[in-house]
């Protein structure tokens, strides 16, 4: 038996405004953008030289979800973006003023700091020890 976890829905506030965060900031490629209806896409983005899981990145349809934005864990890192170039990834955070909220700093399995996204959910960024 093979299961492989596909993709990860993200709640937003609009589609384009994502792409260009998760494209231009940090270098996510967008993978699809298919119009399902006149209001919703069916978007997809992913880290640079990943071939695994993705981001779908959901437009909120009501109230509830609306309410979701930026908080889908309850204030917990969300998503956790692995690298082979911690200082890299570091300065390009920098860079786009992307909010660095905690480190970095040297643990027992790697190298982390905490950003936030454009609507506040919490990324590790993680190089793990060789």
């Amino acid at each position: 038996m093979k299961q492989t976890l596909a993709h990860i829905a993200l709640v937003v506030d609009d589609y384009d405004k994502a792409i260009e965060f998760y494209t231009r900031k940090l270098n996510f490629r967008l993978e699809e953008d298919t119009v399902l209806t006149e209001t919703k896409r069916w978007v997809r983005v992913v880290p640079p030289g990943s071939d695994g899981c993705s981001l779908l990145l959901a437009k909120a349809a009501n109230d509830e979800q609306r309410s979701r934005i930026g908080n889908q864990t309850g204030g917990r890192v969300f998503l956790f973006l692995q690298t082979d170039d911690f200082d890299r990834d570091f300065e390009n955070l920098k860079k786009h003023n992307i909010t660095i909220v905690r480190g970095p700093v040297v643990e027992s399995y790697g190298t982390v700091a905490v950003f936030a996204d454009l609507y506040g959910n919490l990324w590790d960024l993680i190089q793990p020890n060789a």
